[in-house]
């Protein structure tokens, strides 16, 4: 299932690779009854990073019934050795050091978490609709900023509030306040997730902090282990 990820040779390839892909996207499918969601987050060096040249990525697993972690993996890939990032291509970059920490699990989610775009992407093939569709199973987006589209209206301040985030007339996504004042989510499915699916699900995952749960443990592994450069895998 966790067959090799393409590497495009240039942008206008890549872009192609993506036109392609998206035609195989399916917005339909309810995942409310899955129980093992895997998150995924990535951290990569910055300037001010201790550790240079290498990029993390976490495999959160997750039991929903229980609420918990069941287990942490990750993957590190030299930086040298990765796609480069631009805006709107971040799947060829960080799609395969997710795959190798996926493939550190002991048992496959039901359904993957990432921290990205689904289908609110220029090409309709966010991150999370690129895996989806790469390993054919449930994907769901959640991005900390805007990359495409508009939101329909302004969005309340309340905690649980949402409000649909369109290209044109076509919703692309959700615009989403996990808790009371704090910046929104973009929230939007990937692949085998309906559009009210994915919100529904969403918020079945809020925890105590702005991210969903699962996310914001999936986002603190990556970060601790780049930082002491060194790859766990936690059961």
């Amino acid at each position: 299932m966790l067959q090799s990820f393409p590497r495009p040779k240039d942008l206008r390839e890549a872009a192609a690779i993506q036109k392609s892909l998206a035609e195989a996207v399916i917005l339909q499918g309810d995942v409310g009854s899955a129980r093992y969601v895997a998150a995924l987050d990535a951290s990569h060096p910055t300037r001010f990073s201790k550790v240079q040249g290498v990029s993390v990525a976490a495999a959160v697993l997750w039991n929903r019934q229980a609420g918990g972690v069941l287990e942490v993996a990750t993957a590190w890939m030299d930086e040298a050795d990765l796609f480069p990032y631009v805006p709107g291509f971040l799947s060829f970059r960080e799609s395969p050091v997710y795959l190798a920490a996926l493939a550190k699990l002991s048992c496959f989610p039901e359904v993957l978490l990432v921290d990205g775009q689904g289908v609110a992407h220029p090409r309709r093939l966010g991150i999370a609709a690129h895996l989806g569709v790469h390993l054919d199973v449930p994907a769901i987006g959640v991005a900390k900023t805007l990359l495409f589209g508009k939101p329909e209206r302004e969005l309340s301040k309340e905690a649980g509030s949402a409000v649909r985030l369109m290209h044109g007339s076509v919703q692309i996504g959700w615009v989403y306040r996990s808790r009371k004042g704090v910046q929104p989510l973009f929230v939007s499915p990937g692949h085998r997730v309906g559009m009210e699916e994915s919100l529904v699900f969403l918020r079945s995952l809020v925890g105590k902090t702005r991210l969903p749960e699962p996310l914001r443990t999936a986002h603190l592994k990556a970060g601790e282990a780049r930082r002491n450069s060194v790859v766990v895998n936690d059961k």
